[in-house]
C-alpha cells in the first residue's frame, strides 16, 4: 500500500496566525475573523501505517478504520490528521521503532500500536488510561486482559485478530482423517499425508510460527482458571517462561525433524507468499494464518477446495491464538480531550459495527456480532466459548509476541531447544533486573 507523510499545514498555519495577531495587534476585522476561525479549529493527530484516502474517493475503497474516523470527525467537528509511517522516509527503522520515538517525544495524539509497543510504552507511563471511556464498558474480556497494565486500560483495538490452522478438508476426507484436536492428532495426520506422497504437510513462514508455539505454551495458563496467579508468578520470577515454552518448541522441533515442516523454507518465507501457493495448489494440506486471510481473495478467500479454519491442536483441544494491535492516547497529547473523544467514537458499538461489516472481523465489543463465513465457524465457535490463548498480554513483564517470533527464528536457523529456552530465561532475568 502506498503511504506518505501528510503535512500538518493547517495546524501550523493556525499557530502562526495566532502568533502574528498577538504580536502585531489589530489588523482589521477580516484578519481577526480569520484568526478566530483558525483558533477554533479542532485537530487530532493520528500516527499509523495507513494514509488517508484522497478527498472525493469512493467510500467503498476506504479502509474500515477510516470510516470510523470519518464518523468521529462528523460528530465532534474535528479534523484527524494522518501521520503516516513509510519505510522510505524512515529508512532502516521499523514501524515499532518510529512509534516508540514519536510516543516518547509526545509528537502525536493517537497511536496505532503493535502489542509489544503497547507493553513498552505502558511500562514507561506514556499512555493514557482509557478505562473511563463509554466504549470501554462494552469490551470483551479477552481485550481487557490483553491491554490492562497496573489496572489501567492503555489501548483499545478495532478488531481482534485470531490465528489458527487453515486446512484443506478435501485432503483430510480423502485419507479419512479427522481434524486434529491434540498435538498427537496432528502428528498422525502429518504421518499419513507424508506416507501418501505429500512432501511437506504443514506450510509455514518466519512470522507466524510463534502462534503455533504460543498455543502449546499457554493453553493451560489461559484456560485453567488460574491465569492471574500464574502471570504474577512469572512476573516475580517464581515461575519460568522457559518451562511454559519448552513443550511448544519441542513439538515444533519434532515436526521439523520428521520433515513435516521445512525449517529452511520457513526461515526465509514471507507470510502467505512463501507457503500460500502450495496450499492453494493442494500440495500442502495445512498452513498457519489469521482470520482475515479467509476473507481475502489475495490470500485464501477463494480456494478450489473445501477449506476449514480451526484452532491449533493443543493439550486443551483446538486453540485460537489472539494477538491484537490497539489504539492508544499519548499521556502528554497536545489535543488530549479531543483525542479521547475521537477514540471513544472510533471504538463505539456503532463504529465497530461498521468496521466489522466492512472487514468481516471479530469485534472487540461483546455487543457486535460477527457474521463469519462457513470456513471460520470452528475457530469462531471456540472464541465464543472463551477458549483462547493471548498472543500478547500487556500485564506480562516479558513481551510475548515479538520475542517469541525472534526465538522461533533461532530454532528455524539451527539453534537447539535448550538454547532457545536460555533466551527466554535471559529475557526474564532482565525483566527482574538480574
Amino acid at each position: 500500500m502506498r503511504r506518505q507523510i501528510r503535512k500538518l499545514a493547517a495546524f501550523c498555519f493556525a499557530g502562526l496566525a495566532v502568533l502574528a495577531f498577538s504580536a502585531c495587534g489589530w489588523s482589521g476585522s477580516r484578519d481577526r475573523l480569520t484568526t478566530f476561525e483558525k483558533e477554533q479549529q479542532r485537530e487530532v493527530n493520528l500516527f499509523s501505517p495507513m494514509e488517508k484516502t484522497k478527498p472525493g474517493a469512493d467510500n467503498v475503497a476506504r479502509s474500515a478504520s477510516e470510516k470510523t474516523v470519518a464518523m468521529a470527525e462528523k460528530k465532534l467537528g474535528v479534523t484527524v490528521n494522518y501521520i503516516t509511517y513509510t519505510a522510505e522516509d524512515y529508512q532502516d527503522k521499523t514501524y515499532d521503532q518510529v512509534a516508540l520515538e514519536r510516543a516518547r517525544n509526545d509528537m502525536d495524539d493517537l497511536y496505532l500500536l503493535n502489542p509489544d509497543t503497547i507493553q513498552i510504552l505502558a511500562a514507561e507511563g506514556k499512555l493514557m488510561d482509557l478505562s473511563g471511556l463509554d466504549s470501554a464498558e462494552n469490551l470483551r474480556d479477552v481485550v481487557r486482559a490483553a491491554n490492562i497494565v497496573d489496572g489501567k486500560l492503555v489501548a483499545i483495538p478495532q478488531e481482534v485478530v485470531a490465528y489458527g490452522l487453515f486446512v484443506n478438508k478435501d485432503l483430510f476426507d480423502r485419507y479419512q482423517l479427522a481434524l486434529p484436536e491434540t498435538p498427537e492428532d496432528l502428528l498422525e495426520c502429518c504421518r499419513v499425508f507424508k506416507e501418501n506422497g505429500i512432501e511437506t504437510p504443514v506450510g509455514a513462514n518466519r512470522w507466524w510460527l510463534e502462534t503455533f508455539v504460543l498455543a502449546q505454551a499457554y493453553a493451560d495458563l489461559y484456560n485453567g482458571g488460574n491465569t492471574e496467579a500464574e502471570i504474577a508468578a512469572l512476573n516475580s520470577g517464581e515461575k519460568r517462561y522457559s518451562d511454559y515454552m519448552r513443550p511448544g518448541f519441542e513439538f515444533l522441533q519434532e515436526l521439523i525433524d520428521r520433515g513435516y515442516i521445512d525449517a529452511q523454507k520457513a526461515y526465509v518465507s514471507e507470510a502467505i507468499e512463501g507457503e500460500g501457493a502450495d496450499f492453494l495448489a493442494q500440495k500442502t494440506p495445512i498452513v498457519m494464518a489469521y482470520w482475515s486471510a479467509a476473507n481475502t481473495d489475495t490470500a485464501y478467500g477463494d480456494p478450489d477446495f473445501n477449506m476449514v479454519v480451526i484452532g491449533f491442536p493443543s493439550s486443551r483441544g483446538q486453540m485460537p491464538v489472539m494477538p491484537m494491535t490497539g489504539i492508544a492516547v499519548g499521556i502528554q497529547a497536545e489535543h488530549a480531550a479531543d483525542a479521547m473523544q475521537t477514540l471513544d467514537i472510533m471504538v463505539s458499538d456503532e463504529a465497530l459495527q461498521v468496521y466489522a461489516e466492512t472487514n468481516k472481523v471479530i469485534s472487540p465489543s461483546k455487543n457486535v456480532e460477527v457474521e463469519c463465513i462457513d470456513a471460520l465457524r470452528p475457530l469462531n465457535d471456540r472464541i465464543n466459548e472463551n477458549v483462547y490463548v493471548l498472543g500478547s498480554n500487556a500485564s506480562m513483564k516479558v513481551e510475548q509476541w515479538g520475542n517469541t517470533c525472534l526465538i522461533v527464528r533461532m530454532l528455524l536457523n539451527g539453534a537447539t531447544v535448550d538454547e532457545c529456552m536460555a533466551e527466554f530465561d535471559k529475557l526474564q532475568d532482565e525483566s527482574l533486573g538480574q
